[in-house]
Order: C-alpha cells, then structure tokens, then sequence
C-alpha cells in the first residue's frame, strides 16, 4: 500500500458527485483504494449538506 489520492464517486439522492483527488491508501497490486477516518468523515459530513440541499430544491421544486 501507498499513500496517494484515488477518486470518490457516488449517486445518491438524485445526485451524482466525483472527487477526483482524494487521500488514500492505494494497493501496489490490484489499485484498490482504502480511506482514513478522517477522510471518510469529512466526505459524510460533505454529504450530509448535499443531502440537505437537495430535500431543500425538492420541496421547493413541489
């Protein structure tokens, strides 16, 4: 394993969001990306916001 950047994705909520640079673990030999902690829980806290911001266009959408 080496530390470098890998990308994060995700559809969810009727948004789709990419990270094309963020900290990880990348494996030498299959290029599977593993994240810290703190990584995963700044990427949540990211999420909760769009989550928020998304129910809030929904409704005003109705």
């Amino acid at each position: 394993m080496r530390r470098e950047t890998a990308p994060y994705r995700i559809e969810k909520n009727g948004y789709h969001l990419t990270w094309n640079a963020v900290p990880a673990w990348v494996c030498d030999q299959c290029g599977e990306s593993l994240f810290e902690a703190h990584e995963v829980d700044l990427i949540q806290e990211a999420l909760v916001v769009l989550d928020s911001i998304t129910a809030t266009l929904a409704a005003v959408g109705n």
